[in-house]
């Protein structure tokens, strides 16, 4: 029996079996340190293969055809790792299984040249086939290394375009550089917490606990089991713990409140958020940051999203507390807050969190167990949602009157798609309200780099060995755009500062202040009149209040809802417009998009800017159909950059202006990814190569008077898009309107 075990093919495979698990022990994070778990994996894996063996020397005789030995140490070690797999590495099985038998040849030469060294047969052809199997293995870890990178560079906007006034050469000061204020860092707690000093001596301030039991029914089980023996408590006693960034003064101040989404509940996500707080508190703003870890995932489960209730909820409890400390004469924070100023904040799961809350906020009962009663109330002015879910919990929350803003990057690859501008969609403004919405996509930013605590890699290991993450901007960097947009977010939602607003209808006008990289900012307020927003019905040709629609000349005319990456709603239509002609069309064959107004429509003298909504579509629709495709002698590719077309503005008098929309905004390429190191496992784990995100585009009034000064926006009649400045293209658009107020600088 023991010369089975000392044969070259066994130690290969027992020596790769092992390997990867310890490997996969060391990367399992269950409250132990790393190297325990990793001794534990070797362990287990060295036993596994052991008694596999066995199993195998003991049925093999039944296939006496096959050599024992290789019979035995294959057939056990495609078992180990077959288990492995499953629940350890879970890589697709056509990846995992290929780069095992690669690893299992590199071995067996390395086992068979060491085997023949030991023996002094042939130490020459001993010492070529281990130089041979650590020259394939090196090979191997370079190759799969190499495949990093972002193939679709080339594709994205030119650096050089219009000419656009910063909102810093109009002495506006840049909201991420520190305040004058100083700063007091603390924490309040149950002071009872038994994994984290901070929350148990280490507390300024003791706050009481909270009983959820009504929220989260679903503690129970194994979830309930490990989580009490590892926190110390249950569902009926949740601490209040947070991190408070206090400028110093006498208040009252405004509050920005943070919380973090789901993480691994051992790797502690609430002290990520410390550049935002210290940032904001220098500003004269209470940074407070909020500690939720006891509800995140953990390897005995995660509660799916039925949690959600509960992130929001301990966000009004703590608001609670701080109202309470506010009105107690004899506590040391009396008077600090301005509880009808406040900003919530959330990132990933705490992102959907922040709109629960701003919902419960204005509710008397727990709308899912009436038994719950609410009584909250507090002055939440806005929420601003980074990277954030909106699928989670099974209500879906639409808000109102409430300041919004989304923060998502393209290479996400936790929460693929952008979410947030879902409730972006959704929220509804009345006529009197002064406040905005807001959205950004950057380009090359990831999902966990808004925390600084949560790395690089939105996997942990080892799936995280198959994400591309050479392409992905550093953590300064990408938290650098989380501090101009949340502080530029706080400073003209809470203090005012309408001077900020301008930086969110167009990223270009803060672009010296953000990392060089590709953006995409979409806006919306009251003021705006949307004309034509491709909701509501299934008629191309009519739009709401008697506009009348037509298209003439386009090879592809139609309205459609957004669709995700993975193929799921974004909740907003949009038109589809897609052109094809030659060099020597005429200006009758043009083609061209007509909005008709009807008399009913004339109060556009107080416009002073257009406004439009677009992206640029895909090409490849333009070949459907089209019957000499074969004989085509070249195939149409994308251009790099988005569509240019005319906008013309004509009055009822038949006077008219035209103006390119290239000349007044950088038009939006299609921003594309390559989430992994292999194309076929981002179509089959993260969906398609792009989505469809929207620029905000405008066009001032003014513009179109220097063309024409006898337009009279009080009679327009028809606003037309002619598409006489590219011969090809297809074109997304949406939200056709006009700003009354001062809109922004072209």
């Amino acid at each position: 029996m023991k010369n089975h075990f000392f044969r070259p093919v066994f130690l290969a495979v027992a020596i790769l079996v092992v390997t990867l698990f310890g490997v996969a022990g060391y990367h399992y994070a269950i409250g132990y340190p790393a190297w325990v778990t990793m001794l534990a994996g070797i362990l287990i894996g060295f036993v596994l293969i052991v008694l596999l063996k066995f199993l195998l020397t003991w049925l093999a005789p039944l296939v006496k055809q096959i050599p024992l030995t290789l019979v035995t140490s294959v057939l056990g070690g495609f078992l180990a790792l077959y288990i492995m797999r499953m629940y350890a590495f879970r890589w697709p099985s056509i990846l995992f299984y290929g780069l095992a038998l690669f690893g299992f040849i590199c071995l067996v030469f390395i086992v068979l040249g060491v085997r023949q060294i030991i023996k002094k047969k042939n130490t020459g052809t001993g010492s070529i086939l281990v130089v041979l199997g650590i020259v394939l293995i090196a090979l191997g870890f370079y190759g799969f290394n190499a495949l990093n990178g972002d193939p679709y560079l080339e594709e994205l906007s030119p650096e050089e375009g219009i000419s656009v006034t910063t909102l810093s050469e109009l002495g506006v000061d840049d909201p991420s550089e520190k305040g004058n204020f100083e700063v007091e860092v603390f924490t309040y707690g149950s002071g009872t917490d038994e994994k984290r000093p901070e929350y148990a001596e280490g507390i300024k301030i003791k706050t009481p606990t909270v009983d959820a039991s009504l929220l989260l029914p679903e503690w129970k089980g194994k979830k309930k089991k490990w989580r009490e023996k590892y926190w110390g408590f249950g569902v009926d006693s949740f601490p209040l713990n947070a991190r408070v960034y206090m400028p110093k003064g006498e208040g009252p101040f405004p509050m920005v409140m943070m919380v973090h989404g789901n993480h691994s509940m051992l790797d502690y996500s609430d002290g990520g958020y410390a550049y935002l707080g210290e940032l904001l508190a220098s500003r004269g703003i209470i940074g407070v940051s909020v500690d939720e870890n006891f509800i995140n995932g953990h390897w005995s489960g995660d509660f799916m999203g039925k949690e959600m209730p509960v992130r929001g909820w301990l966000l009004l409890k703590h608001l609670e507390q701080w109202n309470q400390w506010n009105q107690d004469s004899n506590s040391e924070l009396a008077g600090k807050v301005d509880m009808d100023n406040i900003v919530l904040v959330g990132h990933s799961r705490g992102g959907e969190a922040v709109s629960i809350a701003a919902a419960f906020n204005k509710l008397d009962r727990f709308p899912d167990n009436g038994n719950e009663k609410f009584d909250f109330g507090y002055g939440i002015k806005g929420i601003i949602t980074i990277a954030p879910t909106d699928y989670r919990y099974d209500r879906e929350i639409s808000l109102k009157d409430i300041n919004y803003l989304s923060i998502q990057g393209a290479y996400d690859s936790d929460e693929t798609s952008f979410w947030g501008m879902r409730p972006f969609h959704r929220l509804q403004f009345s006529d009197d309200f002064d406040g905005f919405k807001a959205g950004l996509y950057m380009n090359h930013a990831n999902h966990g780099q808004f925390n600084s605590t949560w790395g690089r890699s939105d996997f942990g290991a080892p799936m995280k060995w198959l994400l591309n993450l050479e392409p992905l901007v550093s953590g300064e960097e990408q938290r650098k755009v989380a501090e101009v947009y949340v502080s530029g977010f706080a400073e003209a939602v809470l203090n005012g500062n309408e001077r900020y607003r301008p930086m969110f209808k167009n990223v270009d006008l803060v672009s010296n202040w953000l990392p060089k990289e590709d953006y995409r900012s979409q806006y919306s307020d009251a003021n705006k009149q949307v004309l034509v927003d491709f909701e509501g019905d299934l008629d191309v040709t009519r739009a709401c209040k008697g506009v009348q629609l037509s298209a003439k000349n386009f090879k592809v005319w139609r309205e459609m809802e957004l669709e995700s990456r993975d193929g799921g709603s974004q909740q907003n239509n949009a038109l589809v417009l897609g052109w094809s002609y030659g060099p020597d069309v005429d200006n009758d064959s043009l083609p061209t998009y007509t909005i008709n107004l009807p008399d009913t429509l004339q109060h556009f003298g107080t416009a002073d800017t257009l406004a439009i909504s677009m992206a640029m579509g895909d090409i490849a629709e333009l070949e459907i159909g089209d019957e000499d495709k074969k004989t085509k002698e070249k195939k149409t590719e994308d251009p790099k950059v988005g569509f240019n077309f005319s906008i013309v503005l004509k009055d009822s008098l038949g006077n008219s202006a035209g103006v390119a929309l290239a000349d007044h905004n950088r038009l939006p390429g299609t921003i594309r990814t390559k989430f992994t190191k292999f194309k076929f496992l981002d179509k089959d784990m993260i969906g398609n190569n792009s989505e469809i995100q929207l620029k905000s585009c405008y066009v001032s009034i003014s513009s179109f008077l220097k063309m024409n000064d006898s337009l009279d926006l009080s009679k327009l009649k028809h606003i037309a898009l002619v598409f006489d400045e590219d011969t090809l293209g297809v074109v997304i658009l949406d939200d056709i309107g006009f700003y009354r107020q001062s809109g922004v600088d072209d």
